[in-house]
């Protein structure tokens, strides 16, 4: 990290962390100067600020022995944590902080750096001397969330901080970031005062519309119209510069072009703005990426964190602000709305009612993280949807989405489901495991709700906003027409969604000629009346979790009368209650939504039933013994000798499979045909024979099973040599197993989203009938169990048709395994365990591949930066 990164504060301020060098000397000594004497006590015990001076004149030489770590707030370097290994895997550990920002965290974000770096290079404790009257700092370090020991000696506290992470740091860190997101949020989300800078008189300009909208939803803060030549805009009286406003600034939304920006954002520092809203385009989005860097890196050494460049601006309808040059102000609701796409967003405020809106558009600093951070806590907010191009940073995305789901639903619609192509095909895994695939995975494990359109994400939104989530998946039916209801049926079968039988006698004489089953036709004779006193039992019934009311006008009442009815039948529903009034897609009351077809309703009701049922809670690291250094050591060791990766031996295979306790039948590497006859007396009769070298095996004749003596193996080596030819490099002498059902079990690896296990039907037909299911690791065996569960071919393993199940626990073992390692070993780009067999006795691995590429290990998820 030579050049640092930015953090975030307890306040909502921005730092720039970076380690320490020469140059840094004589703001080191300025630091010293803004010391006060108690502080440089505190720090260095006697000989204050010359001590002091004396120090950082060390530290600053080239013979420092140690690490550290130096935080620069608003272009001044105002702290420095440092630690100077000693012996026996312990370090001395000093900090000094600014007494200008004490208490905003930075301290505490510094050492808890400070810790994580120290445990990268072997440190296992670090030693503070601390004076017994520095209360502050004796409370920080017991707070960071690490293993600490205190004792009294010679005038002093010696402080041994553990800086191996545990859960209390982990939990510590989320809870600091949170609340560091929030904070820098508030101003932006929740502004006292908003100024608009390029406000113009002309009601077409989009200054002038962000203006009007502002006045005419009634923000209840201070508008400050900036324009150096208009004196009045919408009533209000307009200013020449940001830094001519009479009051502080909280958010300043930008529409002017964008040559000129980059000196508003400036000024907005200068003026002490906590927050900018660019909606001017001609940055990253055409080209511009010299200039977005530019922009960004104003903000951040300002403190102000920034929405857009080209977006549309933000919406808060608790806080009465429509900061946006969109025409109407959007109706209040309880849901909260990202979007990437400017059109998608105006198209989705039309439609429904929002909390609050943001349009990122570049998302050259918010993203979709910060913004689910913010929203987690919003009491206004009761859903949360995104509509997103890409992911800025998809291992974050999913730690924070898990979190936030477990409290409220996240709907996601991402565009881009399709496959460049550009991958070349490596193994099975990789080959199935798409980009798309990868972030359905990733979704997936986050607890987040993937839709495949605007539409379905809007039909989703009219549930989830206004219903309860249902209890199970037990569906009752109701309505006056038998084709619909029926339809309604069939789309509830295909989402696992079950259409029960009613008890005898629940809704008993509530039309004549009707079919009181379920789906309950009425028929289409039947009143409104009718109709609203069936749904009013089956609304409150505990024989169902849902109900689904199918109308089709005109027939009956009509559809006004039947509006209110159902209205009137549900005002106490205990259930989750939906409608399909055929051909009418809307909400009935404002509280029960209403689909123009039954297929859609059904839709929607299985997105809440599956949330409800999965949603994420905590569960514990899966616990497996691993020997995770020695294959570490194995990686690094073929990673040295073949720098640009390559696939492993089978001999190394099987050492790093071992670490994890894969199972994997015996075998035996050979180079010629007399070795593989002689490999086969030591494995036993009957004996495989698999040539290596070759990826698909089996395509060029390079797999021969049931070889029952040694001269059946070596023919069969020589007429694979004579075949395949230079292409194969050996071959390897397995035992002959008992016929089982043939798993695959794969993983594969991707630099952004990190890894993916995959499991599914295996051996020769495992590419033809695709028959796969993917998760994010690490897995525990439970999870892995659930995973075989969705295969189409799960049946097999748990007896078909009189068969004897097989050992679908030990094939779960497997896969938590493998998870385990791809997890600990980025290094692995792809590993391929295919097939593996699955007998009554357990789950063997008999052919695997593996292969190996340097990379940069992924960014610790304790290390708390801005993107």
């Amino acid at each position: 990290m030579p050049d640092g990164y930015d953090v975030l504060l307890r306040d909502g301020g921005i730092a720039h962390v970076r380690p320490l060098t020469p140059a840094d000397r004589a703001a080191l000594h300025e630091l010293v100067e803004r010391t006060s004497e108690r502080s440089a006590y505190l720090r260095f015990f006697t000989g204050g600020k010359a001590t002091a001076h004396a120090y950082m004149d060390r530290i600053t030489g080239p013979d420092y022995p140690g690490h550290a770590l130096v935080a620069v707030l608003h272009g001044r370097l105002v702290a420095i944590a440092e630690y100077i290994p000693i012996k026996g895997g312990s370090a001395d550990l000093a900090i000094l902080i600014d007494d200008a920002v004490h208490g905003h965290g930075l301290g505490t974000l510094l050492l808890e750096h400070v810790a994580l770096d120290a445990a990268e290079h072997g440190v296992s404790e670090l030693v503070a001397y601390v004076l017994p009257e520095n209360n502050q700092m004796i409370k920080v370090l017991a707070d960071l969330g690490l293993d600490v020991g205190r004792r009294f000696e010679d005038g002093t506290v010696h402080v041994r901080i553990g800086v191996t992470p545990t859960p209390r740091l982990v939990a510590g860190i989320e809870a600091r970031d949170h609340e560091a997101e929030r904070a820098s949020l508030r101003r932006v989300l929740a502004p006292r005062s908003v100024a608009v800078i390029g406000a113009s008189r002309d009601p077409s300009a989009i200054g002038h519309k962000v203006v009007r909208n502002l006045v005419d939803g009634c923000f209840a803060g201070p508008i400050y119209p900036i324009n150096p030549k208009g004196r009045e805009v919408a009533g209000l009286t307009c200013y020449p510069s940001i830094l001519d406003v009479p009051g502080a600034v909280d958010l300043a939304v930008v529409a002017v072009p964008a040559v000129h920006v980059l000196d508003v954002a400036r000024e907005c520092a200068e003026a002490g703005v906590r927050g900018l809203a660019v909606l001017s385009s001609g940055f990253a989005e055409s080209g511009g990426r010299a200039a977005e860097h530019d922009l960004v890196k104003i903000c951040r050494t300002a403190g102000m964190r920034l929405i857009g460049p080209n977006c549309l601006g933000l919406v808060n309808s608790a806080a009465r602000l429509n900061a946006s040059f969109l025409p109407g102000t959007p109706a209040p609701g309880s849901l909260a709305l990202m979007s990437q796409s400017g059109a998608i967003g105006a198209a989705l405020l039309q439609q429904t009612p929002v909390s609050s809106f943001v349009s990122v558009g570049n998302k050259a600093d918010v993203s979709g993280n910060d913004l689910l951070e913010y929203w987690e806590d919003d009491p206004e907010t009761r859903v949360i949807a995104l509509y997103l191009e890409s992911f800025g940073n998809p291992r974050r995305f999913a730690r924070i989405a898990r979190r936030v789901s477990a409290k409220k639903p996240i709907l996601l619609v991402k565009s881009g489901r399709s496959d460049s192509g550009g991958r070349a095909v490596r193994s099975h895994t990789a080959a199935a495991a798409t980009p798309d695939v990868a972030v359905d995975a990733l979704v997936r494990a986050a607890g987040v709700i993937r839709l495949d359109s605007v539409r379905e994400l809007l039909d989703a939104v009219r549930l989830f906003t206004t219903q309860p989530l249902p209890r199970g998946r037990r569906v009752a039916i109701v309505g006056n027409s038998g084709g619909p209801q029926a339809m309604a049926a069939d789309a509830c079968e295909r989402h696992g969604l079950s259409v029960p039988e009613l008890p005898a006698g629940l809704i008993d004489g509530q039309a004549e000629a009707s079919a009181l089953g379920n789906p309950v036709d009425l028929t289409a004779g039947a009143s409104a009346a009718q109709l609203g006193a069936a749904v009013t039992t089956l609304a409150s019934s505990a024989e169902v979790d849902a109900v689904l009311v199918v109308y089709t006008p005109p027939f009956g009442d009509g559809l006004e009368a039947t509006r209110r009815a159902i209205a009137a039948a549900t005002r106490h529903a205990t259930n989750t209650v939906l409608a399909c009034l055929v051909g009418h897609d809307g909400m009935i009351d404002d509280r029960i939504p209403s689909y123009a077809f039954p297929e859609d309703a059904v839709a929607a009701l299985a997105h809440a039933a599956d949330y409800a049922q999965h949603r994420p809670w905590p569960v514990d690291a899966p616990a497996m013994a691993a020997e995770t250094a020695a294959a570490r050591r194995l990686v690094a060791s073929e990673l040295a000798g073949h720098p640009d990766g390559r696939w492993l031996s089978p001999r190394a295979v099987k050492r790093l499979l071992g670490c994890y306790g894969v199972t994997t039948v015996e075998t035996i590497t050979v180079d010629g045909p007399e070795t593989a006859a002689e490999a086969a007396g030591l494995v036993g009769l009957p004996a495989v024979l698999k040539a290596t070298g070759p990826l698909h095996k089996t395509e060029v004749g390079g797999v021969r099973l049931d070889l029952r003596t040694q001269e059946e193996v070596r023919q069969a080596y020589r007429d694979m040599a004579a075949t395949i030819g230079e292409e194969m490099t050996g071959a390897i002498v397995q035992p002959m197993l008992p016929g089982g059902v043939e798993i695959i079990v794969g993983g594969v690896s991707y630099p952004a989203f990190g890894p993916l296990v995959m499991v599914g039907m295996g051996g020769v037909t495992s590419d033809l009938l695709a028959d796969r299911a993917f998760r994010v690791p690490p897995l525990t065996r439970e999870q892995a169990t659930e995973m075989i569960g969705e295969l189409r071919c799960a049946p097999l393993l748990y007896g078909y048709r009189g068969r004897a199940p097989v050992n679908a626990a030990a094939l779960a073992d497997q896969v938590a395994r493998v998870s385990r390692l791809l997890e600990d070993l980025p290094e692995v780009a792809e590993l391929d365990l295919n097939p593996v067999i699955v007998t009554p006795g357990g789950a063997t691995a008999v052919d695997a591949r593996i292969r190996v590429v340097a990379c940069e290990p992924p960014p610790s998820p304790l290390r708390r930066r801005l993107r």
